[in-house]
């Protein structure tokens, strides 16, 4: 489906956005210069009678980014937690996009219940009301099991969702292309790559054996953190388009006032948040990727409940201990080791100059080290930071788009339920922890001890595998087949020789 057919699509979003009011809302939200806004009225105003007319009762960025699709939508929901960089004005318009969308009807829920479950409504839930949220991808209804009245949620894929979705990201495809080919600098961004990786990801979420696989799986993860929850998976009463779990019954973290007349502290619960999306970052290397406020709620007793797993995020040990170096180097200042971790990490070009890069880092960190949140402007932040990335040639990491993200969305939850909270004070503690069991000499005995048991199951084979190239090395004509190292006695010391040494690294951890 990629083709020149979606240039159209592209000149409609301009379109779309001028039609509907948003275009001016959207560039000044984002401050955007002058020839960017000359640029973008060129595209949009001829072609404004072919913008998409979306819901007059809208906002004009939520009727814009509604009208335009899922994909759409997603992005929206993002840019919903950073008042700080788009303003409180379309914050507020964005926030709608979270969980009020409009529902599709009963009828098609039903259809679809059925479908995929194999058997009547009726015959597995006692009850099931009418839609509570709807977002871009499915809506849920609140019911009860016939065979214990427990309240659940049932979670139903929205109809033709799939296809939606494969149009915008066509779209999204032709884009990148185009940025790619004339502007040349964007190139070390991978623009196509990221599309990739975002489509990589919301084909995850548009499977809904995928997201409760996932769900299980973070709910073994964090069964210990304390003041946290997820909901237990109905696995019989789950498939491809249809997902029953727990019902969470809370606040939902995005209403203040609410959370307030609870009788719950904002304060706490905004460290809370950052603390735990630190530690499952970096402990688990399994972390919930879309953590907005319309996808967690407060318990009666104060346990955030998260909700929606249709995007988790995963970290290798390695990417883990250079993510946690860094955050550690920003809180104590040290920014020649933060510079030196990008360098060893290969984030930044050999080439280029350390000394210059810490340089460069430090005007990042100083003004931001030490200062509550209302005093920190994320929006002048972000864009230093991207002219720092541009100026020393850092290239896109696709595996760290997720952490980035998420980073960026649960900074600005905590910041709704706290507008003063210090997120150096608040991650201190948690990449501290981290440091000393990950990054050390009891972190360096357990890998030696892991590579160890490794190795040693090919102990019988290492002598073949050493002589036949010690033979090469000095006669590549000569058989690589002997008889005199593949005695039984000698495999067996090697072997167990190497197993005894993983067993005595073991014993010191």
């Amino acid at each position: 489906m990629r083709g020149p057919h979606n240039i159209w699509r592209l000149i409609r979003t301009g379109a779309t956005l001028e039609r509907t009011g948003a275009m001016n809302v959207v560039l000044d939200a984002f401050q955007a210069p002058p020839s960017l806004r000359i640029v973008a009225k060129a595209l949009g105003w001829p072609f404004k009678w072919a913008g998409l007319k979306g819901d007059p009762s809208m906002p004009p960025a939520t009727r814009a980014l509604t009208a335009l699709g899922p994909a759409y939508i997603k992005f929206g929901q993002i840019l919903s937690t950073r008042p700080d960089v788009v303003g409180d004005e379309l914050a507020v318009q964005l926030r709608v996009l979270q969980d009020k969308l409009p529902p599709f009807s009963m009828e098609e829920a039903r259809e679809t219940i059925e479908s995929e479950l194999q058997m009547p409504v009726e015959a597995a839930f006692a009850e099931i009301g009418p839609p509570v949220a709807a977002a871009s991808i499915a809506q849920v209804h609140r019911g009860k099991l016939v065979e214990s009245g427990e309240d659940v949620a049932i979670k139903v894929l929205r109809p033709g969702i799939e296809k939606a979705f494969r149009k915008d990201i066509d779209a999204f495809y032709l884009a990148a292309r185009i940025v790619e080919i004339f502007s040349p600098g964007s190139r070390r961004l991978h623009p196509t790559e990221v599309i990739e990786h975002f489509e990589g990801v919301v084909n995850g979420e548009l499977d809904f054996r995928l997201e409760s696989s996932a769900a299980a799986e973070f709910a073994a993860n964090t069964k210990g953190d304390a003041g946290f929850q997820v909901p237990e998976i109905k696995w019989f009463l789950s498939s491809r388009r249809v997902m029953t779990l727990g019902w969470a019954q809370g606040v939902p973290a995005g209403d203040n006032d609410a959370l307030d007349a609870a009788g719950h502290d904002r304060r706490a619960l905004g460290e809370r948040v950052l603390k735990l999306f630190l530690q499952h970052a970096l402990r688990d290397g399994y972390f919930h990727a879309d953590m907005h406020q319309g996808n967690l709620k407060v318990a009666p007793n104060g346990d955030i409940i998260a909700i929606d797993f249709g995007i988790m995020g995963r970290l290798d040990a390695y990417t883990r201990r250079v993510y946690a170096e860094i955050l550690f180097g920003f809180i104590r200042k040290d920014y020649r080791r933060v510079a030196e971790v990008h360098f060893e990490a290969g984030y930044v070009p050999a080439d280029r100059d350390v000394d210059e890069f810490a340089r460069a880092l430090r005007a990042v960190g100083e003004p931001i080290f030490g200062m509550d949140a209302t005093r920190i402007s994320m929006g002048r932040l972000l864009t230093y930071l991207f002219e720092v990335t541009e100026r020393f040639g850092m290239e896109t990491r696709t595996e760290l788009i997720l952490l980035q993200r998420t980073m960026v969305v649960v900074e600005g939850v905590a910041r709704s339920l706290n507008p003063h909270i210090n997120i150096w004070e608040v991650a201190q503690p948690v990449v501290e922890s981290y440091i000393t069991n990950n990054i050390g000499p009891k972190a360096l005995l357990g890998d030696l001890a892991k590579t160890v048991r490794i190795v040693s199951r090919f102990g019988p084979r290492l002598p073949q595998m050493a002589e036949a190239a010690l033979i090469r090395q000095t006669n590549p004509k000569a058989p690589t087949r002997t008889r005199r190292w593949t005695h039984p006695l000698i495999m067996m010391l090697v072997g167990g020789g190497l197993v005894l040494l993983g067993m005595v690294f073991e014993s010191l951890l």
